[in-house]
């Protein structure tokens, strides 16, 4: 179980600097009923989130790979997914975030901005900021996003077939508890893997006519805190302990609702 925890532990972290990255500024914004941003900070908090935005999912990617070999090559996982090779994909996950967030960042903070300096966003997105500039260069960071939307195709394949590939080995297992315990393993993994992918594609794949200022807000809250707020309960739900504890705040909280 070590590899797993190894990789936990860095979505944790991935998680907790995603959230940190955008709310606090946000909270301090609404609480001083301003929405002033310095060029430095909206530029360093488009890097962060996007640094720990691409690290995450090209670390789900890897965790992906990890279930893989944990169901349909369990006597290999050891060898497979030593110290080495596991401190290697972490190392690469985060690298691949550092690298694309280096290159949007730069691309987009090149532009010329001439349509005022209003972002209608709580926080700095690419999109919003493309809006304000007034360039042909534009299509460069356009060309920029396009290569990562196929790079990120690419890591859904990977997890889809690996998940294919798990589910056909978990099928032929012949006890049913063999079965409930690999099912269960993975169920968390999957759980957190479709909740980053449906809110991202919520937010950029939903129709124009859909689009409103009140809308565009909500969703980015949607994919860039409701994710990393929920993974670790995810998680956690695993763990009898926690589960029990969870179920008896509910349980006044309904109690004080009525």
């Amino acid at each position: 179980h070590t590899p797993m925890y190894f990789f936990l532990l860095n979505l944790a972290l991935l998680d907790l600097g995603c959230i940190s990255t955008t709310l606090p500024k946000a909270m301090a914004n609404a609480l001083w009923h301003t929405r002033h941003i310095s060029y430095a900070g909206c530029a360093a908090q488009l890097f962060f989130f996007l640094f720990l935005f691409g690290a995450e999912y090209s670390l789900l990617t890897v965790m992906s790979y990890d279930r893989y070999v944990a169901i349909c090559k369990p006597l290999h996982y050891g060898t497979l997914l030593g110290s080495r090779a596991c401190a290697t994909m972490a190392a690469a996950a985060w690298g691949t975030g550092v690298l694309n967030s280096l290159l949007h960042t730069a691309s987009t903070f090149s532009l010329p901005l001439c349509k005022g300096n209003a972002v209608d966003q709580f926080f700095c997105e690419i999109p919003q900021i493309l809006k304000l500039s007034c360039s042909e260069s534009y299509l460069r960071e356009v060309g920029l996003l396009l290569f990562s939307v196929c790079l990120a195709s690419v890591f859904f394949v990977f997890i889809v077939v690996s998940y294919v590939q798990i589910f056909r080995a978990v099928l032929r297992m012949p006890s049913k508890q063999g079965r409930h315990k690999a099912f269960s393993t993975c169920l968390p993994h999957l759980a957190v893997v479709s909740l980053f992918l449906s809110t991202v594609m919520f937010t950029y794949l939903k129709p124009f006519s859909f689009s409103s200022p009140f809308l565009d807000v909500a969703a980015a809250l949607l994919y860039s805190v409701i994710p990393p707020t929920l993974n670790p309960i995810i998680y956690s739900m695993r763990n009898k302990e926690i589960t029990h504890a969870l179920s008896k705040v509910l349980q006044y909280a309904l109690f004080r609702i009525q």
